[in-house]
């Protein structure tokens, strides 16, 4: 009987891994297989964990963790920063591993895109300076705030982004003398275990531990009574469940869940020259981004031109195989988002919708391939436009005036980023000012960067991550008065 795939650390620093090496140390040949969303070819074989090995996992962070808290933070750094090494170096058989496994081409803001902001993000999380410091000294009062680790932080992740996301949650919990437990998607396990494998090669053991599993293994993770934190990225539904499920703990969470992104277009804007800046706030990662531009709001006065501009950019955007080089688009990653994705599409377009380019997948076609698709001439409260679509199909509704915009952009209950395009940063400003999101980037959409806090609102969840504010989440203040 195999092992479940629970990722054991080394305290050595390995070869440069090869793509083989690298597949080698996180598949089984009895596990459950993995296949490419491109071709329908099985890419490796995961051993499922269950909620025992879950428990064996936390048991062994715990015992980790005052260790690891007592080194000294220039410790930590150099780890962090010898862990950042370790991923460049592997960089290119991670990434075709994401490709394969994900769909994302190797191009592009994709694969070897996200490997490599796993190292630039474990760099920035390591020049962070730490928060706290003296809050009141009156010559009678002496007060600090510190801040001290949570103990187990427990990460769970997506499958849209499963590298890069689950740097964003291991990177500052290890630098403030937490151990992590990380719980990958099912449907991109053997991605970050490999990602974790590579940073073990690095770091002590037990510090870092990576548990392949289904939702109970997840939800197992969530109640934990040995996790005192936990981190989470995916839909709404399923961090209202992870919210039920830790309050017998009273368990810390950041949670950055299910958005609806509105982009609202002002009518002194170049149609030309927003056109593909649009394109990609919609587009990267084939739309599969919690942050990206879900639903467009345009102006009645540039609407025409704006929808002719995004059409030629998606016209000429390569879609397919993501280990084809020439490519930037790639397949949805599973069969489920795939089918979201149509029924949308089509319900908008029996609706009246206008399908200006795509919306006509090959049946025949391998793999979850659906085309760039923008839709015209469709109401607000369509359900291409209420409804998350995360997926290649961007809705383009007109708007007569601002008021009537903010009021569409604003009527869900989600609220992770919007955005404002306008030649006027004043005029943007004051519009962005009025929307009700965790985020609102002025001509560009879902850009992020490790020293920019970033969360959510609303249904799209709570706490901030990046930078020193994400630093704060995993940790704990402690006031000392006197």
């Amino acid at each position: 009987m195999t092992t479940p795939a629970v990722t054991e650390p080394v305290t050595t620093t390995p070869e440069t891994p090869t793509y083989e090496s690298l597949l080698a140390g996180v598949t089984a040949a009895d596990g459950r297989e993995v296949l490419d969303p491109a071709t329908g070819e099985v890419v490796g074989r995961v051993v499922l964990g269950s909620p025992e090995d879950l428990d064996r996992a936390v048991a062994r962070a715990r015992a980790a963790q005052p260790g690891w808290a007592a080194r000294a933070d220039s410790e930590r750094i150099d780890l962090l920063l010898r862990a950042a090494d370790a991923v460049e170096a592997a960089a290119e058989p991670l990434a075709e591993l994401l490709s394969r496994e994900q769909g994302k081409p190797l191009n592009g803001p994709n694969a070897r895109f996200e490997v490599g902001a796993c190292a630039a993000w474990l760099r920035a999380t390591a020049a962070t300076e730490l928060p706290g410091g003296t809050v009141l000294d009156d010559g009678g009062t002496h007060a600090e705030l510190r801040y001290r680790p949570v103990g187990v932080v427990g990460a769970i992740g997506p499958w849209n982004w499963p590298m890069m996301i689950t740097i964003w949650q291991v990177a500052p919990a290890l630098r403030m003398g937490n151990t992590v437990v990380v719980k990958p998607s099912e449907h991109t396990p053997l991605s970050v275990l490999a990602l974790v494998q590579v940073l073990n090669g690095v770091l002590p053991a037990d510090v870092l531990t990576a548990v392949a599993g289904e939702g109970d293994v997840g939800a197992r993770l969530s109640g934990h009574p040995g996790v005192d934190k936990l981190m989470f990225t995916g839909s709404t539904a399923t961090g209202q469940a992870i919210i039920r499920s830790s309050a017998d703990t009273v368990k810390r969470l950041t949670l950055e869940l299910g958005g609806n992104d509105a982009g609202v277009v002002l009518p002194d804007v170049d149609p030309r020259a927003i056109a593909e800046g649009l394109f990609w706030g919609a587009f990267i990662n084939t739309g599969q981004t919690c942050a990206a531009l879900k639903r467009l709001y345009v102006h009645s006065d540039v609407y025409d031109e704006v929808c002719a501009a995004l059409a030629d950019v998606a016209r000429a955007v390569p879609m397919g195989r993501g280990l084809d080089e020439q490519n930037l688009l790639g397949p949805l990653q599973n069969r489920a988002q795939y089918e979201i994705v149509a029924r949308l599409v089509d319900a908008a377009r029996d609706s009246g919708a206008k399908v200006l380019v795509g919306g006509d997948p090959d049946p025949d076609a391998p793999g979850y391939f659906y085309p760039a698709t923008l839709v015209a001439d469709v109401d607000d409260d369509n359900p291409l436009v209420a409804e998350e679509q995360f997926g290649p199909a961007l809705p383009i509704v007109r708007y007569e005036d601002v008021d009537q915009a903010v009021a569409m952009a604003n009527r869900l209950d989600v609220g992770l980023g919007a955005s404002v395009w306008s030649s006027d940063r004043e005029a943007a400003r004051a519009v962005a000012a009025r929307l009700e999101a965790g985020t609102v980037w002025i001509n560009s959409h879902g850009g992020v960067h490790p020293m920019i806090p970033f969360g959510g609102v609303k249904k799209s969840g709570y706490g901030l991550e990046f930078g020193v504010e994400g630093l704060k989440a995993v940790a704990v203040p402690q006031v000392v008065n006197g």
